[in-house]
């Protein structure tokens, strides 16, 4: 997907939501167990419900590849019912890979040719030969981890390496790679201040935004230091979204979360006009 294409689906939804489907078997309505493949049927109820108020969906791969043969199946069914029902939405991988250029280049083509997806988000820490593989990809962007919500980011992402913060220098050297344009970063809305130097460094790149709501980020103080005139956010709800209700009525309420999130952004993307 062209980042042209995203930009007019968020002006379009007037939204700049992202679902993470992390789909626990632990905690999904019971009811659910009863079918064939509970993961897929629940994440086809919360497409069904949420797709007109969000503009991407993120599966976090672990919570797939925990299940074995079956789980990866339920991802597939996944990916297949977003890419034939609504191609127009984002779809991110969240594997966090990164190895080296051949096991790299293999990563790719798991991710954005055999299973169609849009992104992937990667763990910089290998340097440029793990990164570039994935950017050989047209219309296919990868995500590097940057500045992460949680609490461990700061062992090392925040330290200083000869005097700047390591996740600033993951962002300057980025940029050198080949075909960085295909580079959006992961920035969590618990570190939402740190957005300001961020925007000094990639004043346009788009930013996955985790951590809002259950894990206490602001969407108005993302949207206060990282917004752009082309929107350059998607902002991630995941278990506030995906487990509203334990009932009958799970994608309904599921809706009615995204819907108060879809609300909430539209305000804020009244302000760019």
């Amino acid at each position: 997907m062209k980042i042209e294409e995203l930009v007019s689906q968020i002006r379009h939804k007037k939204s700049f939501l992202c679902v993470g489907l992390d789909t626990d078997l632990d905690k999904i309505p019971k009811h659910l167990l009863k079918e064939d493949d509970p993961i897929f049927a629940f994440n086809k109820a919360i497409i069904d419900a949420t797709h007109h108020l969000c503009v991407a969906y993120k599966p976090n791969i672990a919570f797939y590849e925990a299940y074995g043969l079956e789980g990866w199946k339920s991802l597939e069914r996944t990916m297949e019912y977003l890419n034939v029902q609504h191609p127009q939405i984002f779809t991110i991988a969240d594997a966090k890979r990164g190895d080296i250029g051949n096991t790299s280049t293999r990563y790719a083509r798991a991710f954005f040719e055999t299973l169609n997806f849009d992104s992937i988000t990667i763990a910089p820490y290998m340097g440029k030969d793990s990164v570039e593989p994935f950017l050989e990809f047209s219309d296919k962007h990868t995500i590097l981890l940057a500045l992460t919500s949680n609490q461990g980011a700061f062992d090392f992402q925040t330290k200083k390496v000869n005097g700047k913060e390591l996740y600033k220098e993951v962002l300057e050297v980025s940029k050198t790679y080949k075909n960085s344009e295909n580079l959006m970063y992961v920035v969590g809305a618990t570190k939402a201040t740190f957005l300001e130097d961020i925007r000094k460094i990639v004043p346009e790149s788009f930013l996955l935004v985790p951590g809002v709501g259950a894990q206490g980020g602001s969407l108005q103080e993302v949207c206060k230091y990282g917004i752009t005139k082309n929107v350059g956010l998607l902002v991630n709800s995941s278990r506030g979204i995906l487990y509203a209700s334990q009932g009958l009525d799970f994608a309904e309420k599921a809706a009615e979360k995204a819907k108060i999130m879809q609300k909430d952004m539209q305000l804020e993307l009244e302000k760019l006009h």
